[in-house]
């Protein structure tokens, strides 16, 4: 999240990068677009980051999402977190609560966060979201990430939520350590969900750093705050968590995390964890299936970016863009840094950028949140982006979200203009998530966008493409199956790969279901499972377009 401090040379460059993206070529067939339906419902919620003048350094931070089904309905509703009143740190006034959005059966949502006990008014300026059903009860939990105290949510089953935070053990950190984002995965295969917090610097108001120019504030660089590292809490069981960050490997390892993603980047069975870290070398920490963390960025090509330099590494995301059935990892920058698309090659990730035409799409662009979603269902993951400056700079600050459509596997084109003038909607955008709102198998998109109100962009759908969604309910797994890999084989034998991931984008989750486009193959060979536990299960001649839950088996 590097600031910019020169607001005529900043404007200069943006105005030289949109000159060197070449136009989008044309594509045949029929595109989706996106529709706001947010307007059909009464939603108060805005992301209030309490800018009022005077600018302190987390405020650009602001607006998490998530997707999931809190209530059990096969509905799919919606958190959103935010800020405080600043430099006081409180929730002065509703403004400032957070929000839960319960899906009604026509499509409309109602605010129930009071009623779910969701509001967070004894918290501080939250951040990120992380869901998971920590205790395999089968309703999901929410941790929230702050500036001051962290917080774990949990679902009592009946709509209304428990702040289980001092009793868990999972609160604790640093004083005045900012966490950003967190995940839940289950890192030793024990079949209990364990949380890694994406912490980023040590901040309070008192100490807050005022960057001037001629007499105008500026959100200061982040080189002026030390780094911190994340931290890792094991699930014990029954409700309580133990603070292993240490005795893991991961305390030598600090950073400025932002994005963290989650998956097994080495095919060993195990879940790694990938973090990108803002103006210092991302994190790749490597599962050592003893309970500890190898960090192996700089060893396996993910700390830095072609040209040995760190970025403003954003929102990140680790899906298999080629179907090669390897993870890849994809993170975003601001504007005039590359977004950094890396290719999976099995013992080593190389830039993919440049090849992929990601480097021509993105320098134009400040991106925060992030995600691989096969918008259109053709099997090939496209490339979404929530974008807009750091700051009000100049009238390029800003700036319309991104779709970079993915053409065989093999390089992206843009064709965010195609995706409607709701999509096109300029601002300073943030939190994302993806979902299917609607179950019509069209994957959608929520995103906030700093001091408004969020959007629910709604899939147009309408490409004639077939798909399939799998609900994968862990047993001798965690109930979430986090981590859990898929191969599809169509009829005709095209081989698509895909995983439980919900940590995706930045200060963000998506709904945990495994979405596959299947283009024009309406019919399935085969659906290969690993589970995180090791069992294999394969289901044969599953028809296309529904939504399948699948159980793990006993073996």
């Amino acid at each position: 999240m590097r600031r910019a401090l020169v607001p005529l040379a900043a404007g200069t460059l943006a105005v030289w990068l949109l000159a060197l993206v070449p136009a989008r070529p044309a594509q045949p067939g029929k595109r989706p677009g996106f529709m706001d339906v947010a307007p059909r419902s009464k939603i108060s919620y805005t992301t209030h980051n309490s800018f009022a003048g005077r600018k302190y350094f987390p405020q650009p931070m602001c607006g998490g999402v998530a997707t999931f089904d809190f209530d059990n309905d096969g509905r799919i509703d919606i958190f959103f977190t935010n800020g405080a009143k600043l430099p006081e740190l409180k929730k002065t006034d509703p403004s400032f609560f957070n929000c839960l959005l319960h899906q009604k059966s026509d499509g409309t949502f109602e605010d129930v966060t009071a009623r779910a006990g969701l509001t967070g008014e004894q918290l501080d300026f939250n951040f990120g979201v992380a869901v998971g059903d920590y205790d395999n009860d089968g309703f999901e939990d929410l941790f929230l990430c702050s500036i001051g105290r962290n917080a774990l949510y949990h679902n009592n089953g009946d709509g209304t939520f428990t702040d289980v935070t001092a009793a868990s053990g999972i609160g604790g950190k640093p004083a005045g350590t900012l966490s950003i984002a967190a995940a839940w995965f289950d890192y030793d295969n024990d079949g209990l969900l364990d949380l890694i917090v994406s912490d980023y610097t040590l901040w309070n108001p008192k100490t807050d750093a005022r960057c001037m120019m001629s007499d105008r504030d500026y959100y200061c660089d982040p080189r002026r705050y030390p780094s911190v590292p994340p931290r890792l809490y094991r699930n014990l069981g029954k409700g309580r968590f133990v603070d292993v960050t240490a005795k893991a490997g991961l305390a030598a390892a600090p950073g400025k995390g932002m994005g963290v993603s989650i998956a097994d980047f080495n095919d060993d069975g195990w879940m790694d964890v990938f973090i990108a870290n803002d103006t210092e070398p991302n994190s790749l920490f490597i599962n050592q299936r003893d309970g500890t963390f190898a960090e192996k960025g700089l060893e396996l090509g993910v700390a830095y970016n072609e040209n040995a330099q760190v970025g403003s590494s954003m929102g990140s995301d680790a899906k298999d863009f080629n179907n090669d059935g390897k993870v890849d990892i994809f993170y975003n920058n601001l504007m005039g840094q590359v977004w950094q698309l890396l290719r999976n090659r099995g013992n080593l990730f190389d830039y993919y950028s440049s090849l992929g035409q990601i480097r021509k799409l993105s320098m134009a662009y400040s991106g925060w949140s992030t995600g691989f979603i096969d918008y259109n269902n053709d099997g090939w993951k496209d490339i979404y982006s929530s974008n807009g400056d750091v700051d009000m700079m100049n009238a390029r600050s800003p700036q319309h979200d991104t779709m970079f459509e993915n053409v065989d596997g093999k390089s992206f084109v843009d064709v965010s203009e195609e995706m409607g003038k709701d999509f096109l909607h300029k601002g300073y955008q943030r939190g994302s998530a993806f979902c299917d709102l609607n179950n019509d198998g069209a994957l959608d998109i929520v995103v906030t966008s700093l001091n408004e109100q969020p959007r629910l962009l709604m899939n147009t759908a309408g490409t004639g493409n077939h798909w399939l969604i799998l609900n994968l309910v862990g047993h001798k797994s965690a109930r979430d199956a986090i981590g859990a890999k898929v191969k599809l084989t169509t009829s005709s034998g095209r081989v698509l790969y895909n995983h439980v991931a919900v940590s995706v984008g930045f200060m963000s989750s998506s709904d945990k279901r495994v979405h596959f486009g299947l283009g024009q193959e309406a019919t399935i060979g085969s659906v290969e499972i690993r589970w995180p536990s090791g069992i294999q299960q394969t289901l044969k001649s599953v028809a296309a377009d529904q939504v399948v839950t699948v159980d793990e088996p006993q073996k």
